[in-house]
């Protein structure tokens, strides 16, 4: 088992991560690609509903997208675990690339609505840039369970800044220059971010050429499924609350400053994973998963809280920022899971399966707030994301509360 490099010593864990050989070089790259993650979904709706006039298409073409993504990612992510990160996520990129040119093309040319739905499918191959960021430290830290437990943190924090910014930069794009800025401002920021990331050989994990990842398929490793089903839960807590606040303050005629407050839900977890990473984590990591959960499912209470006894958005945004700040410990702690459960070789494609999960996740959440919205009322909305926040906290106690049986199975990394 290679050991870790030795590097300077330095009472700042975020800076002795970084004190690695050429961290700082694929973190920048890979950071450049995610960005784009954010800006794609809001670039598409914004170009079809505009050309076309229909928010119902633009929402029916990004869903098919998030479906194709779902069952597309983990194929890419194997692939990614048996070859290499730079053999595979360059020619994946490309062709995800072709297929959000090809939206644009079809978009401005006026081509019949099946070929929007075709050309976004296309873009499903993107490869999971955060995963393949956290397989590298993963690598990089073997053996230092309190350094990997730091990067998943800055990994997290990193998701939710390019979150925030990507819809905000994808907005002001399209709305400044041309329908189509959002999107083609994505594309050339992912290819460059991953052409420049791929080319930093020195951390990427290695492959044996031509044999196959060790261990089965992580859906079958013990204790991936009842985490997985925690991530579904877990994203629907996030996609209800985005369409809820939408709904939110639309009704009380300021929907544009629905982007802000929940800008304010994402700062809350980007700082206060930072400040979780920052830690050294005592205990078992099972149990500290559904403390986390407890946390957040409490704190999501807020948001519902403010809306129901005040209407007012100001208080609303001081809420999420609270309510954002459990969510980022929890989402580290889980990919800590996936981490140690995954099989050998195969933690590519066990992290992508994760994020499809909180995908799959967000689409239902997504679904089930609207439905609330427009059966009841945006204020009674935010009972979703209580109720799958404590949907996850019983999951969680039900397969890993006073039970070593799963971590047992591999040793800490």
């Amino acid at each position: 088992m290679p050991q870790p490099t030795p590097v300077k010593q330095t009472t700042n864990p975020y800076r002795r991560l970084f004190t690695h050989p050429g961290t700082r070089a694929f973190t920048t790259g890979n950071l450049i690609a995610r960005l784009p993650m954010g800006m794609f979904s809001v670039s598409a709706v914004v170009m079809i509903a505009g050309s076309r006039g229909s928010y119902a298409l633009a929402g029916a073409v990004t869903a098919t997208g998030l479906a194709a993504t779902a069952l597309v990612a983990p194929w890419v992510a194997r692939l990614v675990d048996r070859y290499g990160q730079a053999r595979v996520a360059v020619p994946a990129t490309l062709c995800a690339a072709l297929g959000s040119l090809a939206l644009v093309v079809c978009v401005r040319y006026g081509a019949p609505d099946w070929t929007l739905f075709a050309a976004y499918a296309a873009t499903a191959t993107t490869p999971n840039t955060g995963g393949m960021s956290r397989a590298r430290w993963n690598h990089l830290l073997r053996g230092d369970s309190e350094a990997l437990h730091t990067a998943n943190a800055f990994e997290q924090a990193a998701d939710e800044l390019c979150f925030m910014l990507g819809p905000v930069l994808a907005a002001f794009l399209c709305g400044t220059f041309f329908p189509e800025a959002g999107t083609l401002t994505g594309v050339v920021l992912l290819v460059g971010g991953v052409l420049l990331f791929a080319a930093q050989r020195s951390t990427e994990p290695p492959v044996t050429p031509g044999a196959r990842p060790q261990g089965g398929t992580p859906l079958r490793a013990p204790g991936m499924r009842p985490l997985l089903v925690v991530c579904l839960a877990t994203g629907a807590v996030f996609g209800a609350m985005e369409v809820v606040t939408i709904a939110f303050a639309d009704e009380r005629g300021h929907r544009s400053a629905a982007g802000v407050v929940l800008a304010l839900q994402a700062a809350g977890s980007c700082v206060a994973g930072l400040a979780y990473g920052a830690l050294k984590p005592r205990g078992e990591v099972t149990a500290r998963l559904s403390w986390c959960i407890a946390a957040m499912t409490a704190l999501m209470t807020l948001p519902l809280l403010a809306a129901a006894l005040t209407g007012s958005l100001v208080l609303l945004g001081g809420a999420l920022l609270l309510a954002g700040m459990a969510t980022a410990p929890t989402m580290v702690t889980n990919m800590t899971l996936v981490q140690r459960f995954t099989p050998e070789g195969r933690l590519n494609e066990g992290m992508t399966l994760a994020v499809t999960g909180l995908l799959g996740g967000i689409a239902c959440g997504s679904a089930s707030g609207g439905w609330v919205v427009e059966h009841v009322s945006p204020t009674a909305g935010y009972g979703v994301p209580v109720t799958a926040a404590g949907t996850a906290l019983l999951i969680s106690l039900a397969a890993f509360a006073g039970s070593n049986r799963f971590t047992n199975r591999r040793p800490t990394h």
